[in-house]
């Protein structure tokens, strides 16, 4: 990894009522433009903020890349699809502001862990979807879509509808985990119905073969994680949910690459000195330079 220097600032992109949400900016030094990473922070669509990820974002400023850390509407508060509304209005926004972000429109790409990474993909699919385009354009926004050049996700949930009856198995078993009963209430509030699950869910659109758009991704996935590496127990695919997305996406006609690590869950987040963070995020790093190559202005 490269160690060039950055800068940090939090700018209010949106504001609803007397809201504010705010993203963290990392501009590399130098003119640019560089590539643009707009990052979406997981939490059960229902905690943590444009903090969480830190190191992934440190990372990627210092090597070469714009990294925009979203603040957007969670739980209740931003059910399906509000949370989507603020999301691509600031992946139109970060078009908008290119120049003083020293990207440019044509270079905004997206990352997200955990459901951060359904939101990214969901996004990604779905550029056009008037429920997520419903809010107007920012200042000096109106043309620009959010449409993405490429997709990062470290273990998203891909599958909500399949990740809510995972958890739910587990209720009253003996060995019941702690994370199976917290989850659940996070689906309900931010989902409101299994059929919403169903609907906003990228692995489903595949077996459906709904329309979508398929931009090159890249999925990071701990070995270690009972909550996001699992097999969907509704699906009578052999395999775990990266396995089963990553062939579909494959026959759909879309380019992915799956790393699997033997790390702790959100390794990357909570153990950054892990050696297995480190090859982590270098493979981000380079996947991104690979995906949004920065060549004459278009």
């Amino acid at each position: 990894m490269q160690t060039g220097s950055f800068t940090v600032e939090d700018v209010e992109y949106l504001r609803h009522d007397d809201k504010p949400l705010l993203a963290r900016v990392y501009r590399p030094e130098g003119e640019g433009p560089f590539p643009c990473i707009v990052e979406l922070h997981g939490g059960g669509w229902s905690i943590f903020d444009r903090t969480r990820g830190k190191n992934l974002h440190e990372s990627l400023a210092r090597n070469g890349v714009v990294v925009v850390a979203l603040d957007f509407r969670q739980g209740a508060e931003g059910a399906y699809p509000r949370s989507l509304a603020d999301i691509h209005y600031a992946i139109r926004w970060v078009k908008a502001n290119a120049q003083s972000l020293k990207t440019r429109p044509d270079l905004v790409a997206a990352s997200g862990n955990s459901t951060g990474g359904h939101q990214a993909m969901l996004i990604s699919m779905r550029p056009d979807d008037p429920r997520y385009a419903a809010l107007p354009a920012p200042p000096g926004g109106e043309g620009f879509d959010a449409r993405l050049r490429c997709v990062v996700m470290l273990w998203p949930v891909i599958n909500p509808s399949g990740r809510y009856r995972y958890a739910k198995a587990f209720l009253g078993k003996p060995d019941e985990p702690s994370w199976a009963a917290n989850l659940i209430p996070m689906h309900d509030n931010y989902w409101g119905s299994e059929a919403a699950m169903t609907e906003g869910n990228p692995m489903l659109m595949l077996e459906r073969g709904e329309p979508a758009e398929l931009v090159p991704a890249l999925w990071v996935q701990s070995t270690q994680d009972d909550v996001h590496n699992y097999r969907d127990p509704s699906s009578d695919f052999p395999g775990t949910e990266s396995e089963r997305f990553t062939k579909l996406y494959t026959r759909a006609g879309g380019e992915i690459e799956t790393l699997y690590f033997d790390a702790p869950m959100m390794f990357t987040t909570a153990h950054a000195e892990l050696p297995e963070s480190i090859a982590a995020i270098q493979a981000i790093i380079d996947f991104v330079h690979k995906a949004v190559p920065v060549t004459a202005d278009r």
